[in-house]
């Protein structure tokens, strides 16, 4: 993969940050707009930039947006394999992530040359990969999913057909036990959602007996097992406004949060506790290295820009296409 990082190498050192705050997201708003460029951010971004973000959404939603937006220049709060999506279907429009070290611990933990064996070594299957996943595992795919479309992308996969699931083993089981397919399981995790501890969410529970536990299938089994409700963060943020429920605690990355409860002000939501007191380890700590001083200097400077050889981004594109294809009746 090529990137361009000139004229700096990095954002944020040495960057003078512009004051009060107010006006930081004036400039941002007003560059948007003479650049002609669309913001697009994950619900795990600060508030502040989903706050000035033209879409907020998971990594489905995302996707969507980057494939039917007209902007010019796509600016992508996330995290690095989902700017890389938006590149291989706007090959013609910039994209720009504000800061290249915002990777992902599945596509960290899944490289592209030990997949390749893995899957060698399962002929005949029905590659699936996560979404997040960089575009040379895609690129090995024969279709991609996220956590909003996996379940009923997997449901049509005729039953005769092996499947390999990868990089995330707690969404794969999960798959396995909603589906009734086995599934080849790569050994994945999220640094986030396996950091929540069952333990500690019953004593939360035991504090707040009414809360609903709403959890992302990234969770561990023994979160799972005590959930409420289990899905995506879209689907938990739709499930927390349709419920009757007053308290919830919820299971992810905890910039959803903002979402919640923006829209359900009368409600109380709680984010699940990390297995020590003192861990932050909830957040995840590569959404977070975007911040509203990032985004106006790529918005400024047009830059890190995120670049894809044309042979790859047209492999990985293809399972791409494939997931929207089949998820178009998901909302």
């Amino acid at each position: 993969m090529e990137v361009m990082q000139e004229p700096f190498s990095a954002f944020g050192a040495g960057e003078v940050a512009l004051e009060p705050p107010g006006a930081l997201a004036e400039a941002i708003r007003a560059l948007k707009e003479e650049k002609q460029a669309v913001l697009l951010a994950h619900y795990y971004q600060d508030p502040a930039i989903q706050d000035l973000a033209d879409y907020v959404g998971d990594s489905l939603g995302l996707a969507r947006q980057a494939a039917r937006t007209r902007a010019r220049m796509i600016i992508f709060a996330g995290v690095h394999f989902m700017a890389e999506v938006a590149k291989m279907l706007n090959p013609d429009k910039k994209v720009i992530l504000p800061d290249l070290e915002a990777g992902c611990s599945l596509a960290d933990g899944c490289p592209p040359e030990a997949f390749a064996e893995f899957v060698r070594a399962h002929p005949g299957h029905e590659v699936v990969v996560y979404i997040n996943t960089s575009a040379a595992v895609k690129a090995l795919a024969d279709v991609v999913v996220t956590s909003s479309n996996a379940e009923h992308i997997i449901r049509q996969i005729p039953p005769e057909k092996p499947i390999l699931f990868a990089p995330d083993r707690n969404l794969g089981r999960y798959l396995q036990r909603r589906t009734g397919r086995h599934m080849v399981l790569w050994e994945g995790t999220c640094v986030v959602h396996e950091a929540f501890s069952a333990q500690r969410i019953l004593e939360l529970k035991a504090r707040y007996p009414d809360a609903l536990l709403l959890a992302h299938p990234e969770c561990e089994e023994s979160v799972l097992a005590l959930a409420d409700f289990v899905g995506s963060t879209t689907a938990i943020a739709r499930y927390a406004a349709q419920s009757s429920a007053r308290t919830f605690i919820v299971a992810t990355e905890p910039g959803i949060l903002h979402r919640m409860q923006r829209e359900n002000p009368e409600k109380v939501f709680l984010p699940a506790p990390p297995r020590t007191e003192s861990c932050s380890c909830q957040e995840c700590p590569y959404m977070r290295r975007i911040t509203l001083e990032k985004v106006y200097w790529s918005l400024l400077y047009e830059a890190p820009e995120i670049r894809l050889p044309e042979d790859l981004r047209q492999r990985a594109l293809r399972p791409i296409e494939r997931m929207l294809e089949l998820s178009a009746g998901i909302p």
